[in-house]
């Protein structure tokens, strides 16, 4: 094990060779989150791909065990336990390496948390700082704050470069005055290929199924994570960080709950179908239960949570479904690939821009808020169930486009590699 070296005090620069460079993967690595897993893993092939077998990386995490579910340590890859206030960790991490990559999607937002944001700006400023390449990988921006935004701009121009997953977060990026080189291409889960041997998984856990309806829920009344030195236990994600909580934010989950069972028990009564609550991270579960408990018809639905099963799985059960009815954007990015249809109830500029680039966003894109949700949601239901094919076309070409985006990231890592030495000519090739 090599972290503890890692972090002593007396790790000074590690200079990699031209052969085997260290590179430290930063991202919301070990949050039992299935589109980060499926980004990490297609990260690290490219990684393999463009600097070769033995190319070191050090994936940090807040929780290690997770991390463990799916990702094995070996020669040249370590697994390093972060701790929540990270500051002099990651400032000895970036020391010991010399490449420093940004993987998270969500890097430059404050939705879930500005303490994510400042780990990823944190990053990018110990790199500048040491004279460190860094290069954030099909990244995303979305709202944040006045203070944000202009930490944001001073740090994230210390780039070497910025490859956003969408053309609309890099306009973003631009509005917000960051100077650093950017590249547009798309997410990089659109490459993630779950494992051959999970092709019948479903049919394995849940055989009495009829045709499945998902519904990939997210409690967005539990967000921004916020710093605190004291809070309610129920509501510590990982000391000093807590859920935002009140009474009012409590009722409103309830009846986000009751809203979600009433519409599962709808698409059971009036089509025959089964329904798949997903829980695509695993705080997502207690929603999942929650609306599960308000159900009627509680033997047509089961819970699928990313605490119990992978990335592999997950994917191979978005694309099993008739309909997806999604609040997660990488629920919709994993099923884009078997055009399944779907809908959006989207809190958040991620999946909104998605479905804008889909061609989707006017008809199928709702906010949590609208007047009549549910009524428009039925609506939508009723065509999408009844004539799959109002979408297929969309899907299709949308689908098509965004792989083809996102096979652009490799070579944008390759030109990157290869301009700091890095990248042999035969594992280019």
């Amino acid at each position: 094990m090599q972290h503890a070296a890692l972090l002593s005090e007396s790790v000074g620069p590690i200079k990699g060779t031209e052969q085997t460079p260290r590179v430290l993967v930063v991202g919301y690595n070990g949050a039992n989150n299935t589109g980060a897993e499926a980004l990490l893993l297609s990260d690290i092939e490219d990684l393999r791909a463009v600097l070769g077998p033995n190319a070191h990386f050090t994936i940090p995490t807040l929780n290690e065990a997770n991390l463990r579910r799916y990702l094995q340590e070996g020669p040249t890859l370590d697994i390093v336990p972060l701790s929540p206030i990270f500051l002099g960790p990651v400032w000895k991490l970036v020391r010991a390496h010399d490449l420093v990559m940004l993987v998270e999607g969500s890097s430059y937002m404050d939705t879930w948390s500005s303490a994510l944001l400042w780990y990823f700006l944190w990053a990018t400023h110990c790199a500048y700082a040491m004279g460190k390449p860094c290069l954030a990988y099909a990244v995303d921006t979305g709202s944040m704050s006045s203070f944000n935004q202009r930490l944001t701009r001073r740090e994230a121009s210390k780039t070497d470069l910025i490859i956003t997953r969408s053309q609309a977060a890099a306009r973003r990026l631009r509005s917000l005055g960051v100077t650093a080189p950017i590249e547009s291409t798309a997410d990089n889960a659109f490459n993630f290929r779950p494992n051959p041997h999970d092709a019948d998984w479903v049919q394995r856990v849940w055989p009495e199924r009829a045709g499945v309806v998902g519904l990939a829920v997210v409690n967005v009344y539990l967000f921004p994570v916020v710093l605190r030195l004291f809070g309610p236990k129920e509501y510590c994600y990982r000391w000093p960080y807590y859920y935002a909580h009140s009474r009012k934010r409590i009722q409103a989950a309830q009846a986000l709950a009751e809203g979600y069972a009433q519409l599962a028990d709808h698409v059971i009564s009036k089509y025959g179908k089964s329904v798949a609550l997903i829980g695509m991270e695993q705080l997502d579960e207690p929603l999942a239960r929650q609306i599960l408990s308000h159900m009627k018809h509680q033997e047509h639905a089961k819970v699928f949570s990313a605490r119990e099963y992978n990335a592999s799985q997950m994917t191979v059960l978005l694309r099993s479904l008739e309909l997806l009815i999604t609040s997660r954007y990488h629920a919709a990015v994993l099923s884009l690939a078997a055009h399944v249809p779907q809908i959006a109830v989207g809190h958040d500029l991620r999946l909104e821009t998605l479905y804008r680039e889909l061609g989707l966003w006017e008809q199928f894109f709702h906010k949590p808020a609208t007047p009549h949700l549910t009524e428009d949601l039925e609506r939508n239901i009723q065509q999408l169930l009844t004539n799959p094919a109002a979408q297929q076309e969309a899907l299709r070409r949308g689908c098509e486009e965004h792989r083809t985006q996102a096979k652009r990231n490799r070579e944008l890592l390759r030109r990157f590699v290869q301009a700091h030495g890095w990248a042999k000519r035969e594992v280019l090739a």
